[in-house]
Parts: C-alpha cells; sequence; structure tokens
C-alpha cells in the first residue's frame, strides 16, 4: 500500500536516449497516477547537447550533477530556486520512502524505452521546425542600410530584447546598388551573431520591391546625390527620398505597419514629409529624442559626478534634430552620494543640485545626436497639446503602455511660455513649407529681447557648424 504524500512539484530531465531516464520516467508515471499531489514535469534533451545543457543548469542553480537524468523538486511555495534530489538512484529512494513504490523494469525495457524516447523527441524537433517555418516572421527593413548606424542597430534588433523572446525577426537592408557589396558584409556579420531571434538577413536594392510586408521601417539618414550650397537647397533635398518611401509604404507595406524615423539632420521634417506621403499610415509614424535625450543626461551626470543611467525623466522639448528645449523641471538622479541619502527608489531632483543648469547646455557642442528606441520624448503630430499648431511633428513628454503610447499632458507645471514655444514652432513650420516648395526663403525666428536673439543664433551657428562637418552625401 502506498503512503500518504504531500504535494510534491518536480522536473524529470534526461538524454533522449538513456535507459535510466526512461525507467525513471515510467516510475514517476505510476506515481502521478496514483497520487492525486505528485506532479512531474519531464523533458527530453538530445544526446548532442545535453551534457552542454547539464553544465549550464548545474551552474546557474550551483548544483554538482554528472548524468542522466537529473531530478529536482521545485519549491514553489517558497520562492526558492528548487531542490536537487539527485539521479535516478535518488529518486527511486525517495520513491520507496515517501511513497513505498519501487521499479521492476527489466534492463532489456529500458533499453526499448530509451529508444522511443529518442525516436519521438527527433521526430518532435521536426515538428517544431516545420511548425516554425509556418510562422511568419516580424519583417524589419532598414533604410540607408550601409550607414555605420544600422551596423550598430542589427544587434540591438537581434538581442530578443526589442521585440520580445518569443518573436522571430527577418531583417531586409535596404540601400542602393553601389552599396550592395558593404550590404552582404554586413549579413554575414549579422548570421555570425547566431540570434536564436533572428531567422533570416537579406539584401534589397531595388527601390520598387522596398517595405514588402513591412510589419517595422528604420528610417535612416538618407544620401542627397548632389551638392547643396543653402539651407533651403539642404531642406529641400529631404522631400524626394520622403516621398518614395511614402509611396512605396503606401503599396507594399503591412497594414500593421510601425515606422521610426532616425538620424541626425532634419528629423522632425523627414518625419511629417512621411507623414504627408503615407497618409494612411501617419498615426503610426513617430521619430524619438533619445539622442538629445542621452546627451544631456550625459551632460548633467559630468557634472554631478553620477552615470546616465541614474538620470531619469529628462523631456526634450521641439525639434529634436534642431532648435529643442531641454526641460529639467520634472528631472530626477537615483543613487546620488550627498548629505542626503535613502534606498535605491528615493530619488532627487535635478534642479536642487544644479545652480548653472542654462551655461552646462549652452557650453555643449554637439547637443543634436539622434539613436534609436525608446525614451521620454516622442515626436509625434500633435493635435493640440501644449499649445503646439497643428500639421507639424513635435517633441513632447509621453509615457508608454498596453503596446502604445500616451501624450502625459497630465504632468504639473510643464508648460512653456509662449515665446519658447513660438519660436521652435516658427521654425517647424518654415522648415515644412520650404520642403514643400510653398516658401523660398527660411526666416528664423526673432524675438524682441535681445539676449533670446543672441541666445538663439547661438543655438543656429552651431547647428549650422555641424551641418558643414558633414558629408556632403549626409546632409
Amino acid at each position: 500500500p502506498m503512503k500518504f504524500t504531500t504535494l510534491l512539484i518536480g522536473t524529470l530531465l534526461g538524454r533522449a536516449d538513456c535507459p535510466y531516464y526512461a525507467k525513471a520516467e515510467l516510475l514517476a508515471d505510476y506515481l502521478q497516477k496514483n497520487l492525486p499531489d505528485f506532479r512531474m514535469h519531464k523533458i527530453t534533451q538530445h544526446p548532442d547537447i545535453w551534457e552542454e545543457w547539464l553544465k549550464d543548469v548545474c551552474k546557474k542553480n550551483k548544483w554538482s550533477h554528472q548524468n542522466s537524468p537529473i531530478i529536482w523538486r521545485e519549491l514553489l511555495d517558497r520562492g526558492g530556486k528548487g531542490l536537487l534530489l539527485g539521479g535516478y538512484n535518488e529518486f527511486l529512494e525517495h520513491a520507496q520512502l515517501y511513497y513505498g513504490v519501487t521499479s521492476s523494469m527489466t534492463a532489456e525495457l529500458m533499453q526499448t524505452v530509451a529508444q522511443e524516447n529518442l525516436e519521438t523527441h527527433l521526430e518532435k524537433e521536426l515538428e517544431e521546425e516545420a511548425l516554425k517555418c509556418l510562422i511568419n516572421p516580424l519583417q524589419v527593413w532598414i533604410t540607408s542600410a550601409s550607414t555605420c548606424a544600422c551596423y550598430h542597430l542589427i544587434p540591438i534588433l537581434a538581442s530578443g530584447e526589442v521585440f520580445g523572446p518569443h518573436m522571430e525577426i527577418s531583417i531586409n537592408l535596404l540601400d542602393n546598388k553601389q552599396a550592395e557589396e558593404n550590404l552582404k558584409s554586413l549579413v554575414t556579420e549579422a548570421q555570425d551573431l547566431a540570434s536564436p531571434f533572428l531567422r533570416s538577413v537579406s539584401v534589397c536594392t531595388r527601390e520598387e520591391e522596398a517595405f514588402r510586408q513591412a510589419h517595422v521601417i528604420v528610417i535612416l539618414d538618407d544620401r542627397v546625390d548632389k551638392d547643396v550650397y543653402s539651407l533651403e537647397d539642404c531642406i529641400r533635398s529631404r522631400a524626394p527620398p520622403c516621398q518614395r518611401y511614402g509611396s512605396l509604404i503606401e503599396k507594399n507595406a503591412h497594414h500593421s505597419v510601425r515606422i521610426i524615423v532616425g538620424g541626425k539632420s532634419f528629423v522632425n521634417l523627414r518625419t511629417v514629409l512621411l507623414m504627408s506621403y503615407a497618409p494612411n499610415f501617419a498615426h503610426n509614424i513617430i521619430a524619438v529624442a533619445l539622442g538629445v535625450e542621452g546627451k544631456a543626461k550625459a551632460t548633467l551626470a559630468r557634472k554631478l559626478k553620477t552615470t546616465p543611467s541614474c538620470i531619469k525623466d529628462v523631456i526634450i522639448w521641439g525639434n529634436i534634430s534642431g532648435d529643442n528645449y531641454v526641460d529639467l523641471r520634472k528631472a530626477k538622479v537615483y543613487g546620488y552620494e550627498s548629505a542626503v541619502w535613502g534606498p535605491p527608489p528615493f530619488s532627487r531632483p535635478i534642479l536642487s543640485l544644479i545652480f548653472d543648469r542654462y551655461s552646462i547646455f549652452l557650453s555643449e557642442e554637439d547637443l543634436f545626436i539622434w539613436v534609436l528606441l525608446l525614451c521620454f520624448a516622442l515626436c509625434f503630430l500633435p493635435t493640440g497639446q501644449f499649445g503646439v499648431p497643428e500639421g507639424i511633428v513635435f517633441s513632447m513628454p509621453v509615457k508608454f503602455e498596453n503596446g502604445t503610447w500616451v501624450v502625459l499632458t497630465e504632468l504639473e507645471d510643464i508648460e512653456l511660455n509662449e515665446q519658447t514655444m513660438t519660436r521652435m514652432t516658427s521654425d517647424l513650420i518654415q522648415e515644412k513649407l520650404v520642403a514643400l516648395g510653398e516658401l523660398i526663403h527660411f526666416q528664423p525666428y526673432q524675438s524682441g529681447n535681445l539676449s533670446d536673439i543672441l541666445v538663439y543664433w547661438a543655438v543656429i551657428n552651431r547647428v549650422l557648424k555641424y551641418l558643414l562637418k558633414l558629408p556632403h552625401y549626409l546632409i
């Protein structure tokens, strides 16, 4: 007769062709059938990967075990890592001691069941591979893929952290025919990552085939083939690529496509142009201000002698690759060593710790770099929030929830004064009109305050110097 038992939830794992795993499996099946509180989760591993897998499990849990099978008890009620029972012999002793049950399975039957287990395991692997082929991966397209930004972006996308650990992706690299050899080298390096989340990497140099069934599109800086000699020419040169991309997105992309605009120049302008030329997807097109935000955090971190990751909630307003406003009124620093100290959740307002907050940003030479991914500020097409006029793309504070973003209009005391808002929106409106050919000359905004004029022209001067440093095909 079997003894009374308490709840036991365990894991039995072994090499698929192991006879002792087969014997332990049948014993576990018998116990699970006859004991209502006994549960055993059974897993087999291919013989070729068994030893490496076992080493990883033991290293992770600080166990010492060398043979198949390995059996442990899940300590769900205690929140622990699990209690190692051992191998087959230890499991048999456990069954005899606690349940009064043993196994009389013959060696011949053990070998027969082990062979059946291996065949079943191999069939299951083939079924999983076939099923994987039926599941379409997420199609990710990257434009201007021969640029350095794409080189650094691919490992991030293939890490499994961006789209989740259960989503495979296929990356499609789009560029012109002259960049084909560079793209092929990039494909090889991407394949060398051996990422389980990366199904394939392909090259596209035929623009008419771009964005086919694209679920995600990353628009990086486009090359300009002709020389530009004025700011107006530079602005107008952004329209043709956006017009081509917009038309192709409308024609080829998946109906749920998400488009993110990046780069170093005219990011807001290129975003609003894409919205104009791909009107059916305008609500799915955004740009983010992480580059400006990251630069601001790095500047603050140097000032406070801490790390940028400790600084949160820096808001970027306006044009993320031009005239913007770095807002520190909600910014906080965590883990800051000072006379006032607290546990990890404790933070201190940035503005209570710095006293030359204006000059530390004015002294930074390059505040106009953009890098991809999530941030506290997002560029999109406003619908009247914070008094921003419609028809331009403007960076303002947002939060991400339920797969989308929400403007943080409920934040208190973050409104900007009318003059600052007018200065930023005026330039964005003019950029759009110049790009569309509705305005011949760009006239920078000027206020009646002399100090504001000097500061504004200092910023514009730095933007122009920055642009002049770039190769002509990036401007």
